[in-house]
């Protein structure tokens, strides 16, 4: 049973081959002819030997490249959306915070799921792109790119407090 595992190891590579038929046949091929004729013996020809030259590999396209993020200074543009849905609204919101503008999101008018999924898409989008995502108001968020720097106050004891987005 052992040396059945032990071949099903090697032909799926997990085990080294042993090399005992390959040193059984040099070694009839150097005793003189025997009289007597018996069975012949298997011989197992290294299989790994012909892929052990690496593929040739196909160099593959890259994707659209990355836009350049603007300057601060060259900032001349904020989109406000008012979603009402998640799946008519998500995909603006990405295109428009990949291309470097600040998106203010105001969901006083979406319904609290869907609210709750923008909230996290957008979490997800600032987080991914090196943004920052800010609490306005109750139902009103500032997404902010990397570039973009916000300054106003920052009333961190009443974020504390909160604990949710919907407080």
């Amino acid at each position: 049973m052992a040396n059945l595992m032990r071949n099903a190891m090697a032909y799926f590579g997990f085990a080294e081959e042993d090399e005992q038929y390959d040193d059984a046949v040099q070694e009839r091929e150097t005793e003189p002819q025997r009289q007597h004729v018996s069975a012949p013996q298997p011989v197992r020809v290294d299989e790994h030997a012909e892929s052990s030259r690496p593929a040739p590999v196909t160099p593959i396209a890259r994707g659209p490249k990355a836009v350049p993020t603007p300057s601060a200074g060259d900032m001349n543009e904020i989109l406000t959306v008012h979603p009402k849905a998640y799946n008519q609204d998500a995909q603006l919101i990405a295109e428009n915070f990949r291309n470097g503008i600040p998106v203010i999101m105001n969901l006083s008018q979406a319904e609290d799921a869907d609210a709750r999924r923008l909230i996290d898409f957008a979490s997800g989008l600032t987080q991914g792109l090196y943004g920052k995502i800010e609490r306005v108001t109750s139902r009103v968020f500032l997404l902010s790119p990397e570039h973009v720097n916000v300054h106003g106050d920052t009333r961190s004891e009443d974020n504390a407090k909160d604990g949710s987005f919907f407080a």
